[in-house]
Formats: structure tokens, sequence, C-alpha cells
């Protein structure tokens, strides 16, 4: 399906059901606000949903990978083929955020959308590469306007696949990419129009001197590239990576289907600000998991109004923030939906 249908078909939710929900979650057995975002979550849940009765069923996750041709400038303290190595690792099992979907019964996927090696067909993994890593954008776009539209419409077709497959009422994005944390402060600078040292961090721990070389590596290719800052297209042809198109893509699927989305850190976030730039709507269905120690997610997440729900300094990618994340969504469903209301549980109310 081509993109900008998918684009246009993204709806606001009941907002109407809003203060209906609001009114059921104050009125459970409970001070008001007692549950702190926890009703927030609830309330949005039950306006998307278009019920103030949420449930959250089936969940599903989706690892994204591609490698990064900018990563040969030296931006990461990993080589670049740990990306093709930890796809295998994910589809073996051994990898954390294996453990967290196995814990937590979330579908777990991994899509390669531009991993510079060559998978066997297998179980979990989804092949949607579109070329085997992007371009050194500091030398060239990171990949073409035809290949950035088709990251974002494959990345819509790994979310219908396992949409058709699982059914979930509520869906993750997690990256692996070796370099990604660059194209993501790259694409973030670009669209918030913070400077790259506000938005740039140390990715896989790089020392000052790392830092420095992947500010001025952001700098120069802003500088070369002249990226027009509303246009999703322009943005990841320039210095997106596949896997963050895909994150994008897949996410504005979602939100077409009316599915809520939990992202991860700071890349995840960077697919959703590519998504946001195509339909600020698509906010409406955005949880933002946790906050990264990657000082460039906050700065996206204030551009779209989102505020993270978990703070545990975690800077791993892979989905691993969402996963943790995910359960507290289901909870403060199952509050909407069990805790009884103080006339059910014949609870007096306070006067005030």
């Amino acid at each position: 399906m081509k993109i900008e249908t998918i684009i246009n078909a993204i709806q606001t939710p009941n907002r109407a059901l809003t203060a209906a929900a609001q009114a059921k979650i104050d009125g459970k057995t409970k001070p008001l606000g007692a549950l702190g975002v926890l009703e927030s979550v609830a309330v949005r849940m039950c306006a998307i949903q278009n019920t103030l009765m949420p449930e959250i069923a089936r969940k599903s996750l989706c690892v994204f990978a591609a490698d990064h041709g900018v990563a040969r400038a030296g931006v990461s303290a990993y080589p670049a083929e740990v990306t093709a190595q930890m796809v295998l690792n994910f589809l073996a099992g051994g990898a954390a955020i294996n453990v967290f979907c196995r814990q937590h019964d979330i579908g777990l996927h991994i899509a390669d959308m531009g991993v510079d090696a060559a998978f066997e067909p297998q179980a979990g993994l989804i092949d949607q590469k579109i070329r085997r890593g992007s371009g050194n954008f500091l030398e060239e776009p990171a990949m073409s306007p035809d290949q950035a539209r088709a990251a974002l419409e494959a990345g819509a077709a790994v979310f219908e696949r396992i949409r058709r497959k699982e059914q979930p009422a509520i869906f993750a994005v997690g990256d692996m990419g070796i370099g990604n944390t660059t194209a993501s402060a790259a694409i973030i600078a670009t669209v918030t129009g913070r400077r790259p040292q506000e938005v740039t961090g140390r990715g896989t721990g790089i020392d000052d001197k790392g830092l420095a070389r992947k500010i001025t590596c952001i700098e120069t290719a802003l500088e070369k590239h002249r990226i027009d800052p509303s246009d999703p297209i322009d943005i990841l042809h320039k210095v997106g990576g596949l896997e963050i198109g895909g994150i994008a893509g897949a996410i504005l699927a979602a939100a077409a289907r009316g599915i809520p989305v939990v992202l991860d850190g700071v890349i995840a976030t960077a697919g959703a600000l590519i998504a946001h730039t195509a339909n600020p709507n698509v906010v409406h269905y955005l949880f933002a998991g946790h906050h990264s120690v990657e000082i460039g997610q906050r700065a996206a997440l204030d551009h779209m109004g989102l505020h993270p729900l978990l703070d545990l300094d975690l800077r791993l990618g892979e989905g691993t923030g969402a996963a943790l994340a995910i359960p507290l969504v289901e909870s403060a469903c199952r509050i909407m939906c069990e805790m009884a209301s103080f006339a059910e549980a014949g609870v007096r109310e306070s006067p005030e």
C-alpha cells in the first residue's frame, strides 16, 4: 500500500469518550489521582480503543535492523558486523529483548530492513531488505528518495504481516544497527531545530573524543545536505536509516489501524518523529516506553508532547524499554476494567 494512503487514514481517537473515561477512573476506590500516570494511560487507552473497558489480549514487538554507512566514520564503539551478529542472537533467543518478551508473553519479530549480511530464511525473521546498509551521509545521501519511500512502505508491510498473524492490541518497536544513534541525532536535530551537540549522546559508549567526532559528523552532514524538516522522505533520504524508516512506517500503519504503539529509546523515538512529521495525529497512539540515557530522545519527546513511562537509565535499544513498559499499559487497562468503584464496593467517598 502506498505510504500516502496510510498517512491519510490516521484518525484522531474518540475524544468524546475521554470525559467519561476520566469520570470512571475518578470513581474508583482510591483518592483522586492516586494512581498517577497509570490513570492517564487508562484514559488514553479508552479513547484509542473506543470503549470504557480497554483490554490487551495480545502483544507484539518488532526489532527493525539495518546497517549504517556512517559507522565507517568512527561514530560507534562497536564494529559494523555486530549488527548481523546481534540479529542472529535475537533469532537464537539469547538477547535481553528475548528475555523480556518471553517473560511478558510478547510476540517477538525481527525485520531485516538493510543489514549488510545475508540471512537464511527462518522463524521470527521478516525479510524486507531494501539494500545492504545505508550510504555514509558524510559523503552521499543515506539512501535514494525511492529507497526512503520503500523503507516506510516496507515497515508498514511488516506491521500488517504481524497484525494478520497475531492481532495484537498493542505493538512495540525496537532497533538494531551500529551507527544508528548518529542517524537518529541527525534526524532529531533536523526536525526539532536543536543544535547537534544538544541531541547527540554516546550511543554504544564512545569516549569524549569519539563524541566530539560524532557531533562534528552530524554538523557536517546537516550543512552538506540542506534537509527539508517538513518532508519525512527527504529526511530519511539524506540522513536517515533503513530501520528508522521501517519503524516510522510501522508506526504509521499501526496508527491507521487504531492500534497503540510503545516506543523504545532514541532510535525508535526518531522513527516516531518521522511518522509524526508525516501526520501529527500519530501522537495520539504513541506511548514513550522509557526515558533513554541518550539526550536526543528528550528533545524528540518534547517536540511530540510525550512523557516516558519509565526511567531506568537504559541505553540498550532492541526494544527493551518498550517491552518493560507494555505491562504498565496493561495494568492501566486492568485498573479501568477490574477495580471497583466507590458505589460498587460500598465505600464512602471523600466529601471533597
